[in-house]
């Protein structure tokens, strides 16, 4: 059943069948069932169908290194249990009489007791990455994955770090089409932006690694409206492209907050096409520069071109929005509003920088963002009203 991700999800529930050496409950009372690392588990809507082996075997416990020898469980687990990150997991691995905080101490990961504390936790997070494990009892690569996740949230502290039951939890798994455990789903501001699935620890750390670079919530800018976020996150790099930057000071530094900057190159223009990985809403844009005069001025802004312009193009043709810039706008705290009505359905934005404050040889831009919404999630305030039922997520 488990094959890199345990499957077998269905929406309709099955025929309970009798089973030598196992226990069925059913996944809505959450109660538990007999686990163990050579258990089969079978997700039947509402019904859990677990067929145990008779022979004794080693398991892991989850987030802990100890291996412990697991008898085959013939009673259902208490259901106190269910719903939290390690104990109930923990308690069906661990032999008789074995110290409970070896098996428990090491897990870090948030969890939750029930479909409606779901979206508390998410709106918890704010701005900040929260990474969201869907797990599934009895699911060997989920308990292979538990060490290295518990790992994580120690490691990247700025991320949050919850999981989900998928039985306890059914509502909320339906919500977001879980059809296999483990599933990784990414969250930043209650909005999806990426999914990993399987229990290869290398590459969920790589995504995570991914998505926390030039993290907007680890400054939780206090200048955002409320209903807004930093779209860095949303930013396609692969299909960004900037002319006239100087092969020293290209145009990947000017997405990073640190001291690097986007410098051009044989005069003060810059051509800079951003390209995004889902339609979003713009409200407004930081344009971070020095204050030596090199900071940009005068910019067009274009949406949503069907091919890259040049500079001769971008000179003579008419833009969504024309700016001119200030010496406060382009400071750290700037911000520069757009006319939201003409920035609805955004795929792209190319910027013109036609000149820099000070009329220098070169133009430097520090860091530069859009802050807005993607389009799936315009009205955040609205969110669960939008989406219906109480505990559901986007």
């Amino acid at each position: 059943m488990c094959a890199c991700a345990c499957k077998g999800f269905s929406s309709a529930p099955a025929p309970r069948q009798p089973v030598r050496g196992s226990s069925v409950e059913s996944g809505a009372t959450g109660r538990a069932l007999g686990l163990g690392t050579g258990s089969q588990n079978e997700w039947h809507g509402n019904d859990v169908q677990v067929r145990q082996r008779r022979r004794p075997r080693r398991a892991v416990a989850a987030g802990c290194r100890k291996p412990s020898l697991s008898s085959p469980l013939v009673s259902p687990l208490p259901s106190r249990f269910l719903g939290r990150s390690a104990p109930w997991r923990d308690s069906a691995l661990r032999a008789p009489g074995e110290d409970a905080t070896v098996a428990t101490s090491c897990v870090q990961a948030s969890a939750f007791l029930s479909d409606p504390d779901f979206q508390p936790e998410l709106s918890g997070a704010g701005s900040r990455l929260a990474v969201v494990k869907f797990t599934m009892r009895g699911c060997g690569p989920c308990l292979r994955i538990a060490p290295a996740f518990s790992s994580m949230s120690n490691k990247y502290p700025q991320a949050v770090f919850l999981e989900v039951d998928v039985h306890q939890c059914q509502g909320t798994a339906a919500t977001n089409n879980i059809s296999a455990t483990p599933t990784f789903l990414f969250f930043r501001n209650k909005v999806r932006i990426d999914q990993y699935q399987g229990a290869d620890a290398v590459g969920l750390e790589e995504k995570i690694k991914q998505h926390l670079e030039n993290d907007p919530g680890s400054n939780e800018d206090t200048d955002i409206p409320k209903g807004y976020m930093d779209l860095m996150p949303f930013i396609n790099k692969a299909g960004c492209e900037c002319l006239n930057e100087s092969d020293e000071h290209g145009f990947d530094n000017c997405l990073r907050k640190d001291m690097t900057f986007l410098e051009s190159d044989c005069d003060e223009q810059l051509l800079i096409t951003v390209a995004f990985n889902q339609p979003v809403k713009l409200y407004s844009m930081k344009f971070q520069g020095p204050d030596n005069g090199q900071g940009p001025k005068y910019v067009k802004i274009f949406i949503n071109l069907p091919r890259s312009m040049d500079f001769e193009e971008a000179e003579r043709s008419e833009p969504t929005q024309a700016l001119e810039l200030t010496e406060d706008d382009i400071k750290e705290d700037g911000i520069v509003p757009l006319r939201y009505v003409k920035f609805q359905n955004v795929n792209s934005v190319t910027i013109f920088v036609q000149s820099n404050q000070g009329e220098e040889e070169t133009t430097r831009i520090s860091y530069f963002t859009f802050i807005g919404t993607p389009v799936q999630a315009t009205n955040m305030n609205d969110f669960k009203r939008v989406v219906g039922k109480k505990g559901e997520s986007h």
